[in-house]
C-alpha cells in the first residue's frame, strides 16, 4: 500500500492506494487544512488514525501495510529537503520516515508528481482545447495554475515521459499589448519591482487583474458583486460570475487571465519543443472551461509570429481531475521502491 499526498499552502490532500490489474486503486483519502497543523508529520498521523469507517484494529493493520510514502510539495526539492514558503514547515525525507515509521519516504515537486500522474489518468479526465495534430509525438509540457503558477517539463526519453520540475512561473511577465503593457506598470507600482508570470497568471494573479480593470480602467464594480466577494472566496465569485456573463468586470477579468494564461503555455511549449502535447492542470482551469473555450487562451497560445504553425500542430489537454498529483505521487513512490527492492506493486497485481 501507498501512502499519496499533495501538499498546498491551504490545504494537504492525502490518501492510500493499492494496485489492481496494473493500475492504481484508490482506496480512501482525505483533505485537511494546514493551518491547523503544526507539522506535516501531524497531519499524516492524522489521517492514518482517523478512518471514521474503520476501527483501530483496522487503522494498525492498514498503516502496517504501508511500504513508502510520497508527498508533491510547491517548491523545488534539494536532497529530500523542502522549506514551505506559505507555511511554517521545514520537510526532511529522513525526518518524516522516522516520525511515520515507514521505511521510503519521498519528497518531489508538485508538478513532477502531477507530471507523474499524467499516465494514471482515465480518458474522461481530460479535457481536449485544442487537438493539434494527432501524429505529432515528443516531450510534453505542464503549466497549472492554482494558488501559485507551477511548470514543468515531460521529457521522453524513448520509453516514457521523464517529468522535470521547473521554477517557470517566477520568471518575467512578458505583456503582449498596450493594456497588458499598462497591467505591468500597475503591478510594478503595486508590488515594488519585479513581476512575475505568477503573479498574472495564478490565484493571486486573478484579484491584480480584477484590480487593475476596476482601479485603473475603471471598470464598474457592482455592490451586490463586492457584497458577494466580502462574503465568499473572491476568485470563486470572480469565475462563476465571468462563466455565466452576469459581470462584464468578472468577464473581463477572467479573459485577460486566459489570454495570459494561453501566451505562457506557448512559451512553454516553444521552449520544451512539446510536439507531444501541453497539459493544463492546477485547480483554476477546471473551473473556467467555458472561458478557456471561448478562444482567447488558444488565440495567445498560436500567437507566436513565424512559429505559428509549430504551435498550432500542438495538442492542448485540460486534467479534469484534482487527484492527478496525489496519483502521481503515488507512482512515482511504487516505482522507486520497486528500482530499490527489486519487486513491484503494480506488476505483482496483474497475476493476482
Amino acid at each position: 500500500m501507498i501512502l499519496a499526498g499533495d501538499v498546498g499552502g491551504t490545504k494537504i490532500h492525502l490518501a492510500l492506494y493499492g494496485f489492481a490489474a496494473g493500475r492504481l486503486k484508490p482506496i480512501r483519502d482525505a483533505r485537511f487544512p494546514a493551518h491547523e497543523f503544526a507539522s506535516l508529520e501531524a497531519v499524516v498521523e492524522k489521517f492514518l488514525t482517523g478512518d471514521p469507517s474503520g476501527t483501530p484494529s483496522q487503522d494498525r493493520e492498514q498503516r502496517q501495510q504501508v511500504v513508502a510514502a510520497c508527498f508533491g510539495v510547491p517548491g523545488p526539492v534539494r536532497q529530500g529537503r523542502l522549506k514551505l514558503t506559505n507555511l511554517p514547515w521545514q520537510l526532511d525525507t529522513h525526518s518524516l520516515a522516522t516520525a511515520l515509521g515507514i521505511e521510503h519516504v519521498f519528497l518531489i515537486n508538485d508538478l513532477e508528481a502531477t507530471g507523474h500522474g499524467i499516465p494514471e489518468l482515465a480518458p474522461e479526465s481530460i479535457c481536449t482545447l485544442a487537438a493539434g495534430d494527432p501524429a505529432s509525438f515528443g516531450h510534453r509540457g505542464l503549466i497549472a495554475a492554482g494558488t501559485g503558477l507551477g511548470e514543468a517539463l515531460l521529457i521522453w526519453n524513448g520509453r516514457r515521459h521523464q517529468p522535470v520540475p521547473s521554477e517557470g512561473g517566477h520568471c518575467d511577465f512578458g505583456p503582449r499589448n498596450e493594456r497588458e503593457i499598462a497591467l505591468l506598470e500597475h503591478l510594478r507600482g503595486t508590488l515594488g519591482g519585479h513581476v512575475s508570470w505568477e503573479r498574472v497568471v495564478s490565484g493571486i494573479g486573478i484579484q491584480n487583474i480584477y484590480e487593475y480593470l476596476r482601479d485603473v480602467e475603471k471598470l464598474d464594480e457592482p455592490s451586490w458583486l463586492r457584497d458577494r466577494m466580502t462574503a465568499e472566496d473572491p476568485n470563486a465569485v470572480i469565475g462563476a460570475c465571468a462563466e455565466d456573463g452576469s459581470c462584464p468586470l468578472c468577464y473581463e477579468t477572467m479573459q485577460l487571465f486566459a489570454s495570459a494564461y494561453g501566451a505562457e503555455a506557448g512559451n512553454l511549449a516553444l521552449k520544451v519543443l512539446a510536439l507531444g502535447g501541453i497539459f493544463v492542470g492546477g485547480g483554476i482551469a477546471p473551473k473556467m472551461i467555458k472561458t478557456l473555450q471561448s478562444g482567447r487562451f488558444m488565440q495567445a497560445f498560436v500567437d507566436k509570429g513565424r512559429l505559428r504553425p509549430v504551435l498550432e500542430a500542438i495538442p492542448v489537454r485540460i486534467i479534469l481531475d484534482d487527484a492527478c498529483a496525489l496519483m502521481g505521487a503515488a507512482a512515482y513512490a511504487e516505482s522507486s521502491v520497486a528500482d530499490l527492492s527489486g519487486r513491484s506493486e503494480r506488476a505483482a497485481s496483474l497475476h493476482v
